[in-house]
């Protein structure tokens, strides 16, 4: 069955809640992986969980990927500033870096105070724990309101060790009650500044209609 939407007549106006439902219900057919980014600048450093990672190219001697990162997050701006970033993806028991990375924020403290870490070839901070890794370097950047959407040569990469990786749906299956809740609190958190940006966005371009 499809919904089709009556289309979006401002850049206030959002999806009926019956077409949210579907679309998000599509998102969820699927399993993507988690990956750890990681980049420095400046004297500082810092890592944040994320899922909007992409391989774009299928020129094996050519590698692109495309990472989109939330502007509130701290280590967004050591990206800006550095033009690099590695990515890092995760064994299925690293639940601990993802509470390390994924559910503090960068702008509170050192999120690798104790960790076993070194740097990449290209100076971004390696995760010793992780699966893999790859050294990514921006080749051209847009704005797209909540966030900025990276387009990346990979420039290097090493396996650390074999095994599955962790997916969105391992972790939620391994978070405690607890650490689940925290979870929905920061991501409702962030969903209210995102949506806020996303809208201001359209409204700066002029986008008044997504009538089909």
């Amino acid at each position: 069955m499809t919904t089709q939407p009556p289309g979006l007549g401002s850049g206030q106006e959002q999806l009926p809640a019956a077409t949210e439902s579907v679309v998000n219900a599509i998102f969820h057919r699927y399993d993507p992986p988690l990956w750890l980014v990681t980049a420095c600048a400046d004297g500082r450093r810092g890592g944040f969980i994320a899922t909007s990672v992409t391989r774009v190219s299928i020129v094996p001697e050519l590698p692109r990927i495309l990472l989109a990162v939330a502007k509130h997050h701290f280590t967004w701006d050591l990206i800006e500033r550095s033009d690099r970033f590695a990515l890092h993806l995760l064994p299925c028991d690293a639940v601990d870096l993802v509470h390390r990375f994924g559910l503090a924020s960068g702008h509170a403290g050192d999120k690798f105070a104790d960790l076993p870490h070194d740097t990449t070839p290209a100076g971004m901070p390696l995760i010793k724990a992780a699966s893999s890794w790859l050294d990514c370097a921006i080749e051209s950047r847009m704005d797209i309101g909540d966030r900025t959407t990276y387009l990346a040569a990979v420039t290097g990469g090493g396996q650390l060790r074999d095994g599955p990786v962790m997916t969105v749906a391992e972790l939620l299956s391994a978070l405690s009650h607890s650490d689940h809740a925290k979870l929905k609190r920061l991501y409702a958190h962030d969903q209210t500044i995102d949506r806020e940006a996303i809208l201001a966005w359209r409204n700066q371009r002029g986008i008044s209609s997504h009538a089909v």
